[in-house]
């Protein structure tokens, strides 16, 4: 559930407080059911240090905020700083807000208020076509069905050394300079595998991919899918077991990206 994180110092940000000094750090989780009460916020307030004066107030602002957060379907309210006046007068001086793309449907007047031209073009190009995507600076482009997937193969990139270029648990990509290597992890249930690899296939004919392509499949119609790529004759690796198929995408990477350091051409050929 919600997290109020506080802090009596100020700063750039909250992450700088925690970082050198954490003992400065004031954390009240709030049960989601029973909501924000006054109790808690005025032991929030109490504990951010504000004077007697203000309290009451600051104490408002606290439920005010929570009351925004969840009315609006926030997934933060950052609020940096919140200062106090000689009058006890308590101000909101800057805001950060960001909203659960989930709850647009309901938030319509939020939503309208987007400006595109402040956002990832890759995730906007994404968003287009419902996929959900979030970019990130790797090198290793992943695609992946299901959102629990998508983070546990992006555990396995940095386990063995990589860097995930993006969050994608449907379909997608990145910019064609910033990949390197491409991770394709996908289990097979109602969607079959032979369908999923003919769809890879085309992919990499139709754009001309000329990165290394990592396919692990599992699931329906595997033997079918492994029998369409052996026959495609394209630059893909297929590889049954999650942890090798981790660690060859990150190999390649590494090698594609010290090749792209001394602005040396690499490609990559499949074993005989």
């Amino acid at each position: 559930g919600p997290v109020i994180i506080a802090s009596s110092q100020g700063g750039v940000d909250i992450e700088s407080v925690a970082a050198n000094s954490p003992d400065a750090i004031i954390k009240s989780p709030i049960n989601i059911f029973n909501g924000l009460n006054e109790k808690q916020a005025r032991k929030v307030a109490q504990d951010m240090g504000f004077s007697q004066d203000s309290l009451d107030e600051a104490v408002n602002n606290i439920l005010r905020l929570y009351k925004l957060f969840i009315e609006k379907d926030c997934t933060l309210l950052e609020i940096n700083p919140i200062a106090e006046d000689h009058d006890g007068k308590v101000y909101c001086m800057d805001s950060k807000l960001n909203f659960d793309d989930n709850a647009a449907f309901r938030q319509k007047d939020v939503f309208d208020l987007r400006d595109w031209s402040q956002e990832d073009p890759r995730e906007v190009q994404a968003s287009k076509f419902n996929l959900n995507y979030i970019g990130l600076t790797g090198s290793i482009g992943c695609l992946v069905n299901g959102a629990g997937l998508a983070m546990a193969t992006m555990d396995l990139i940095k386990y063995h050394g990589g860097q995930p270029a993006n969050f994608l648990d449907v379909g997608g990509g990145a910019t064609a300079e910033q990949v390197l290597a491409i991770f394709v992890n996908i289990f097979g249930g109602i969607m079959r595998c032979d369908v999923i690899a003919k769809g890879i296939i085309q992919a990499t004919q139709k754009l001309s991919v000329r990165v290394p392509v990592v396919l692990r499949l599992q699931g329906t119609n595997v033997s079918e899918a492994k029998d369409l790529i052996n026959q495609s004759a394209m630059k893909i690796f297929a590889v049954d077991d999650l942890q090798e198929a981790a660690q060859k995408v990150v190999c390649l990477s590494d090698i594609a990206q010290k090749a792209k350091d001394i602005n040396v051409k690499v490609e990559f050929e499949l074993p005989l």
